[in-house]
């Protein structure tokens, strides 16, 4: 479970890289990849409820930098607070 919910996460996070400036996409995509991979092996609910939620903030700050509407990440809110 844990897992499917982090890959949802995952697939959101790219869908909401597409909005972002062409040439931002690469470099945002390689990190939101980075950043899953590093912490696939999380077993802890808690551990992966806290580095969803920070996967959130940080998606939110990079929407807001470039002038995306942050209401576009509303699913991957509901994703990290379930």
């Amino acid at each position: 479970m844990a897992m499917q919910r982090a890959l949802k996460a995952y697939l959101e996070v790219l869908r909401l890289v597409r909005r972002l400036p062409p040439e931002t996409r690469p470099y945002y995509c390689k990190y939101a990849r980075e950043n899953f991979v590093n912490y696939r092996d999380l077993d802890e609910s808690a551990s992966l409820d806290e580095l969803l939620q920070r996967a959130y903030a940080h998606t939110t700050w990079v929407l807001n930098k470039y002038a995306v509407d942050q209401l576009a990440a509303n699913k991957l809110k509901q994703i990290c607070s379930s």
